[in-house]
């Protein structure tokens, strides 16, 4: 189910998002759950690799490159 979220913005932000909204075709509501999403997905990635890096390193991974060797 849907909830509502009242959030305060500086008139900044606001007046950007309502000239993007404007450029997109699209509700100022829509734009920005499409971005909370974004970034949460972002955030939370970044947690989970935060978490993993100890292990990572223990086996001698250190960079993307590291990674990419090992899976290609």
């Amino acid at each position: 189910m849907d909830s509502i979220l009242s959030v305060r913005i500086p008139a900044d932000v606001k007046k950007r998002l309502v000239a993007v909204s404007k450029a997109e075709g699209k509700p100022v509501s829509d734009i920005v759950r499409d971005i909370l999403k974004k970034d949460l997905f972002l955030l939370e990635f970044q947690r989970l690799r935060e978490m993993t890096i100890p292990y990572a390193e223990a086996k001698g991974i250190y960079t993307d490159e590291d990674v990419f060797k090992i899976i290609s």
